[in-house]
């Protein structure tokens, strides 16, 4: 079971919020007026403890629910793009702005695009966060035939990079094809084990849902095998690396925008 940090914060927010009201309310002015020179007032650690985290955790919930959250990558799904360790930094807003906890849209912002890497809930278990690249809009018909993406019947053309070279965690596909992807104008490279045998198939996308793809092609759960995203799993779109750590720091990769 993964543990809510969002519910977490949500609790311990209102918990304190409410000790340091009822303290300034009821508690504090007894406790100043019983005061005297040789025994000054003093706030019961409780109350104290309180009023210092308050403003801090009210800050993380606001800036987690609304603006940006982190996440570090666990396994190597979207490798070239995104390796195991990088630590990235997801726009929470894009997609609309929801409600912490309830996940309910309260302000529409802009629609999800083809080619967006974007971390959601897992439909199959909403407790857990998955990364993926958006391939399929709502109404699309997404094929996927001899390794190749094809669009409502257009195909997803490959340019091929050499053999992949990876190094730690990466290392694992060594060997894989290196190639680049035009996602029907969006580009990207992505990882294909030419022997190592796939789902294929074609896939309608229905209204609200999206199909996502990692871009290790052949080593990623994702919509070939379980199905669609609905709208309201969709967390944010990532966008940034801003620590990668695996054996140690990767210093060639801080900072890089994600695409």
């Amino acid at each position: 079971m993964n543990f809510d940090f969002a519910a977490f914060l949500l609790l311990a927010s209102v918990v304190t919020g409410i000790i340091w009201a009822l303290d300034s309310m009821y508690w504090a002015k007894p406790r100043a007026a019983a005061a005297t020179a040789d025994a000054p007032a003093q706030e019961p650690v409780v109350v104290e403890y309180a009023k210092s985290f308050f403003p801090i955790i009210l800050i993380v919930l606001l800036l987690r629910s609304f603006l940006v959250e982190p996440f570090r990558i666990p396994s190597g799904s979207m490798m070239p793009t995104l390796l195991v360790g990088d630590f990235i930094l997801v726009n929470k807003f894009t997609y609309g702005i929801r409600l912490p906890v309830l996940n309910k849209k309260v302000v529409e912002m802009n629609n999800p695009e083809r080619g967006d890497v974007a971390v959601f809930r897992y439909p199959k278990d909403p407790s857990a966060d998955y990364i993926k690249r958006i391939v399929g809009l709502p109404g699309d018909t997404i094929g996927y035939f001899n390794k190749v993406v094809f669009v409502n019947g257009e195909p997803a053309v490959q340019v091929a990079l050499g053999r992949y070279h990876g190094e730690n965690s990466s290392a694992v596909m060594n060997g894989a094809s290196h190639r680049r992807e035009n996602l029907l104008g969006v580009q990207h490279s992505i990882l294909v084990q030419e022997r190592r045998p796939t789902i294929e198939g074609e896939f309608q996308v229905p209204h609200g849902q999206y199909f996502v793809m990692g871009d290790n092609r052949d080593n990623s759960n994702d919509s070939r095998y379980w199905g669609f995203v609905p709208e309201q799993n969709l967390v944010g779109k990532a966008f940034f690396v801003w620590m990668s750590w695996d054996s140690g720091i990767a210093f060639d990769r801080l900072g890089q925008s994600i695409k």
